[in-house]
């Protein structure tokens, strides 16, 4: 049984599971599904083609399935897909898809978007991600799983944000974040490797400290990109968490972070 508020509106094509709560003053537009234990709160707005799966908690004044404000965008059908157990918190915006790219923004499990995040069209967030207060993503943005983006962190169009990587506060991200990197400032530089988060998430002490050496590689004897990938081979064929940073460099197109 869903509880919703008498005070809500809920357009009649919508779909609500068992156990969906909506509060007060919440527009659920047409096109729009909703997963079973999903709480909408008050004064949320809901536009689709949008799927929200199970458990997920929308706080007050968030905007979500919107058009994109993108030129290019000419009312397309173009979806939003989120996934479960994820915490959108208050003043959120995300923008559904565009043709030109995907027709679809995606957003994994087990995120926390924090207050005023803005999630751009095309977008792509993956598994446990956290997106600190005021953090904006443009369209075509890619971020993969345990990313940690620090407040105020604004990243370019099309960047990919490697997973296991962190941005410090104020962070203006150009180019792509190589796996399990550390970048601050405005243009963003790499500083370090998120040890701290991988420490809390298990890795063992062998591959932070292949890891550890990788980074050098990669950062500190004035190779090309092209070198430090050659150089990292041997490395990635022990330690799977070498390969994934070598592979977030070797497949960027924009460039990686340095």
């Amino acid at each position: 049984m869903s509880l919703i508020d008498p005070r809500a509106i809920i357009d009649p094509s919508a779909r609500l599971a068992d156990g969906v709560e909506v509060g007060p003053w919440s527009i659920v537009g047409p096109d729009v599904e909703i997963g079973e234990g999903t709480v909408i709160g008050p004064h949320v707005v809901l536009k689709g083609p949008t799927r929200i799966g199970r458990n997920n908690r929308i706080y007050q004044f968030s905007s979500v399935g919107e058009d994109t404000p993108d030129l290019k965008y000419k009312g397309e059908p173009t979806r939003l897909v989120i996934g479960d157990n994820n915490v959108i918190r208050e003043g959120v915006t995300i923008h559904r898809g565009t043709v030109q790219d995907r027709s679809e923004t995606t957003i994994g499990d087990h995120n926390l978007i924090m207050a005023y995040a803005h999630i751009g069209h095309d977008s792509v967030i993956g598994n446990h991600c956290i997106l600190v207060n005021n953090t904006a993503l443009a369209g075509h943005v890619h971020v993969n799983d345990w990313a940690i983006l620090s407040g105020f962190t604004l990243v370019h169009q099309f960047c990919h944000i490697g997973a296991h990587s962190f941005s410090g506060m104020g962070t203006a991200i150009g180019k792509d974040v190589p796996a399990f990197v550390t970048v601050f400032g405005n243009p963003a530089e790499a500083r370090s490797m998120n040890f701290e988060g991988m420490r809390r998430r298990g890795f063992s002490e062998d591959a932070i400290h292949a890891l550890r050496r990788a980074y050098k590689v990669v950062y500190r004897q004035g190779l090309t990109v092209e070198q430090a990938i050659a150089e990292l081979e041997e490395a990635s064929k022990q330690f799977p968490e070498v390969e994934l940073f070598r592979q977030s460099i070797q497949n960027s197109a924009r460039g990686i972070t340095r």
